[in-house]
């Protein structure tokens, strides 16, 4: 890992108890995101292994599990992982970076990317999906969602901890881009605005985006 990806991992680390108790149950309040699952499901279904990327509590991968999916989780963070594990002793969930992961090439048949890049810099995001095409197998599956804005939310505490975050925001034409840079087929993009009460303020995006079957 690279210094700022490491510092990003440290800043998480402290929090990973208060963030699963924050999130863990998310999903009970956000219908869209459910059908918007439910739809990547069937999308992937029988591609192979799927990726709850930047896992967090490991929340997503327990939907996906729960559809009979043989999903597991990835995160950066160290004590993110333990908490998955802990939540989720069924699933599998690992260490790693997303910019550069540790698998062999179309060896996944999805990646559910929920908030993954916030933290990737504008200059840097065409890459780091390059790097998750490549591990797709082809005809393989993005679900990626992100907050919409053009703004950077600095945190210098967030549940009760001290931390030093940068959330980036992206207009959802931007993204696109990138995903079309990177080698995607942008099937589908959804917004929606936030859930009163249940999140942060911000208006959200969600793009389905397919690996061509045909290697370009």
């Amino acid at each position: 890992m690279n210094k700022g990806r490491d510092k990003i991992s440290a800043d998480y680390d402290p929090i990973a108890d208060e963030y699963a108790e924050t999130y863990f149950d998310e999903l009970a309040h956000k219908p869209i995101d459910r059908l918007l699952l439910n739809k990547f499901a069937r999308l992937v279904e029988g591609l192979g292994s799927v990726c709850d990327l930047g896992c967090g509590s490991g929340q997503i991968a327990r939907y996906l599990r729960d559809k009979g999916l043989p999903a597991f989780g990835l995160d950066l963070s160290a004590n993110m992982v333990v908490k998955a594990r802990q939540l989720n002793p069924d699933i599998e969930f690992i260490q790693g970076d997303m910019t550069a992961l540790e698998a062999e090439d179309e060896s996944w048949g999805g990646i559910a990317a929920f908030y993954s890049i916030i933290h990737i810099p504008h200059e840097q995001v065409t890459d780091t999906l390059r790097e998750l095409r490549r591990v797709l197998v082809p005809g393989g599956w993005l679900l990626m969602s992100f907050h919409i804005g053009d703004e950077i939310i600095h945190l210098d505490e967030w549940h009760g901890k001290k931390v030093n975050i940068d959330t980036i925001f992206f207009p959802v034409g931007e993204i696109e881009g990138y995903l079309k840079e990177a080698g995607f087929e942008v099937a589908e993009t959804v917004e929606r605005d936030h859930y009163e009460g249940v999140e942060y303020g911000s208006r959200r995006a969600y793009v389905f985006a397919q690996k061509p079957h045909q290697t370009q």
